[in-house]
């Protein structure tokens, strides 16, 4: 796979850990990893343990219950908060430690 082969090569001395759910789609049969790589998968009915998970929450604790005047408010929002969030993600970890500013 393209993806997993440019992923790993991108500082190909650092461990990557991807965390993959149970869902039938992300099956890895006959897939072949590159060394640094190691595919962790998250128990079933779990989505506490899936980062994923706690992106869609924070963003939706930011927005839901909320009035927008109109589809661009609620578009610009959401920009704001994928901005933000790529900030944070790229200041630190904080966000897979299961906190978020």
């Amino acid at each position: 796979m393209k993806y997993l082969e440019d992923f790993s090569g991108r500082d190909p001395t650092e461990l990557k850990i991807i965390v993959i759910d149970n869902a039938s789609f992300h099956s890895t049969k006959d897939i072949e990893l590159p060394e640094n790589i190691v595919l962790l998968p998250i128990p079933p009915y779990c989505p506490e343990l899936n980062p994923a998970e706690k992106m869609w929450q924070w963003m939706k604790d930011r927005i839901a219950m909320k009035i927008y005047d109109d589809l661009e408010s609620l578009e610009g929002k959401i920009e704001g908060l994928i901005e933000s969030a790529e900030n944070q993600i790229s200041k630190n970890h904080t966000f897979l430690e299961g906190g978020f500013g």
